[in-house]
């Protein structure tokens, strides 16, 4: 019977299948969009680490400038090969938190406050002294779930997961 509750869970199961494929997908392209972007910039650019390196939080203000910026580059550019096919994403959903976490600390963090709604002025895409630390919570937010979920169906990740448990059924 066609009610309009009925009809109506139809068309939700139809988006929450539909979501499985591309909604996870979606936040893959647009980080690796973003992260990709950064990485080429460094691989292109000259390494300015030097110059911020005592703001990096401990172990990474132990590592030496150059090492660091390899790092990040590399994560940067691998990380997001590997969000465009899904692969290893949890793995790098999970570096490039801990890369950002960094960046945001050194660069994007208020270099002083006294009160919450001090900080909370970085909480903007402008730095006006205050800091600038919106996008790289946003990047962390939308990196979260595909941490916690993994990639989603359209993704090598789910394709291999697939093929190792027709393998491990015989």
């Amino acid at each position: 019977m066609n009610t309009p509750h009925h009809l109506a869970r139809k068309g939700l199961d139809a988006l929450d299948h539909l979501g499985l494929w591309i909604g996870l997908l979606s936040l893959r392209l647009l980080l690796a969009w973003e992260f990709g972007e950064a990485g080429l910039e460094k691989l292109h650019g000259s390494n300015w680490f030097a110059d911020i390196q005592d703001q990096f939080p401990w172990p990474f203000k132990l590592i030496p400038a150059d090492l660091n910026w390899a790092l990040a580059t590399g994560f940067e550019v691998v990380g997001a090969i590997a969000l465009v096919i899904g692969l290893g994403t949890r793995f790098f959903s999970a570096s490039l938190i801990v890369l950002t976490v960094v960046a945001m600390l050194s660069v994007h963090w208020p270099e002083s406050w006294s009160s919450l709604s001090e900080l909370l002025k970085g909480y903007a895409l402008t730095n006006d002294g205050f800091g600038n630390f919106k996008l790289p919570v946003i990047y962390m937010a939308m990196l979260l779930p595909l941490l916690l979920m993994g990639p989603g169906r359209l993704s090598l990740d789910a394709w291999v997961q697939a093929r190792w448990q027709s393998n491990t059924r015989v």
